[in-house]
């Protein structure tokens, strides 16, 4: 019996064995409880860092008003409660208005904080490209015969300087 008939004979006797064995594993895998992380739970540095403090204009993170103490006494609590960290900011957003979150909206007048510094580096990347163009045409081909030296009286000035400091 060759190599390959003597183990296909082994695999064919211990076949029921590893089917059932791995049946009873995928059950023991399908049976384990999810990990705890699968319900992320909002923490207040998942939303200090988002919102603002809406006496001293800072972030919640950095701020240390009083005001800024209840905020985070109010986010506390909502995190307590199970709130996303959605559901957080949208109540913050009812007690003291849009100006308590840190990233403008994406609409209205909002825009124009992402808008504006697109646009100006684009037209500083555009005024760069033409200058440096610009810049590189002025200096030209050199011209013939052209050797850099002076030529006409600042030759002649030229000539006479070295001549008074002569080494």
């Amino acid at each position: 019996m060759s190599h390959r008939g003597a183990l296909l004979a082994l695999c064919a006797r211990k076949a029921p064995q590893v089917w059932l064995s791995t049946a009873v594993l995928a059950l023991v895998v399908l049976l384990i409880p999810a990990p705890a992380a699968a319900t992320s739970q909002t923490s207040i540095a998942d939303v200090e860092d988002e919102v603002m403090c809406p006496i001293c204009g800072t972030l919640l993170e950095l701020a240390e008003s009083p005001q800024a103490q209840r905020e985070r006494a109010l986010v506390r609590r909502l995190i307590a409660a199970g709130e996303s960290k959605a559901e957080v900011k949208d109540a913050l957003v009812a007690q003291y208005g849009r100006r308590v979150l840190a990233l403008p909206s994406g609409s209205g007048f909002d825009l124009s904080a992402y808008l504006v510094p697109a646009i100006a580096f684009a037209l500083v990347a555009v005024a760069l490209a033409l200058g440096v163009r610009r810049w590189r045409r002025a200096g030209g081909p050199p011209q013939p015969g052209g050797t850099g030296a002076p030529q006409g009286e600042d030759a002649e000035r030229l000539k006479a300087d070295l001549a008074r400091y002569d080494l």
